[in-house]
């Protein structure tokens, strides 16, 4: 069963517009798009068209801006995706110490490939990152937006065995 979204923004999500709002000269409204669509994001685990649409009209600007931010950068999903965000840097820096062997080994334990949530929606693997900027600790990965580094298989296990 679908989770059904409101078409408005929740009284959480308000606030966060409105701190973002204090931050910018009243005609420039825009700039407080990014901040809110990380609001919205950490409230429904992705970017809901309707709730994209809510904030265009709070913001006023054209919903179509509101989109063009959030397909821009990789930290936005625009699809339901499991609980748990991983991303592993595929960067130079961490694919000569053993990244690559990482994402196999995280691809082969979840049984999904990059871009794929597990069945039982408790990870989500993005498409491969980049660079993480934690080139001194490579291989490295982020997990809910928290950096693990220096990774092994072992270390690996321990990081997601213990994610709820």
């Amino acid at each position: 069963m679908s989770k059904i979204i409101p078409k408005e923004l929740s009284a959480e999500v308000q606030e966060h517009v409105v701190d973002w709002l204090k931050r910018f000269p009243d005609d420039q409204k825009q700039s407080a798009v990014l901040g809110s669509l990380h609001a919205i994001q950490h409230e429904h685990g992705y970017l809901p068209v309707v709730q994209m649409d809510a904030l265009a009209e709070r913001l006023e600007m054209p919903a179509i801006a509101v989109y063009e931010v959030a397909s821009f950068y990789s930290m936005f999903e625009l699809e339901p995706v499991g609980k748990h965000t991983i991303a592993v840097c595929t960067n130079l820096s961490c694919i000569l110490r053993g990244g690559e062997d990482v994402l196999n080994y995280i691809e082969s334990k979840l049984n999904i490939k990059c871009g794929q949530s597990t069945a039982d929606g408790k990870y989500y693997l993005k498409n491969e990152e980049e660079c993480l900027a934690g080139c001194c600790g490579a291989p490295m990965m982020q997990v809910n937006h928290v950096y693990y580094e220096n990774l092994t298989e072992a270390k690996v296990d321990e990081i997601l065995d213990v994610l709820d």
